[in-house]
């Protein structure tokens, strides 16, 4: 989910362990030299959801972080292709937390139905991002704990 700490994770991770960083919405921004919500805007959230699919096929895990979007976890082939082929990892965080975390979905390229609200987006993804993993890790606090769990996770 957005502002559950994803990327920020990632690149302390990265640093750490010395693994490139994937971070699979740059990697559509740049491939499609527009921004996620310019993607989001002209070809719809399943447009969107198709491109991310799309970029998520084709990652090769060798020594890499991969920080995904956030709905990613709406392709059932992407995210088999993950399961199968990295440790995923669900940073978990209230609803209250993301809210607190995310000043404007609006203009973050955040792909959900447009009759959704963003706590309906959240509701329904937090099922598949549970569906979807290998280990839970609680991203509630400060990144530095969460960065000392996944390091017991993965050593």
């Amino acid at each position: 989910m957005a502002g559950a700490g994803k990327s920020s994770v990632a690149r302390k991770l990265a640093q750490i362990t010395n693994f490139e960083i994937i971070d699979s919405d740059t990697l559509i921004e740049t491939q499609y030299k527009v921004s996620l919500q310019d993607i989001l805007d002209k070809e719809g959230y399943l447009g969107l959801r198709e491109i991310e699919e799309k970029i998520l096929l084709s990652i090769n895990f060798n020594s890499v972080i991969l920080s995904t979007g956030g709905s990613a976890v709406y392709s059932e082939r992407a995210m088999e292709y993950l399961m199968q082929n990295s440790m995923v990892l669900f940073l978990e965080a209230s609803f209250q937390t993301i809210i607190e975390r995310v000043n404007n979905f609006s203009e973050r390229g955040f792909a959900k139905s447009p009759n959704q609200s963003v706590q309906e987006a959240f509701e329904e993804r937090e099922s598949l991002y549970k569906k979807y993993c290998h280990h839970i890790v609680d991203n509630s606090y400060d990144i530095d704990s969460c960065v000392v769990k996944i390091l017991k996770l993965i050593k």
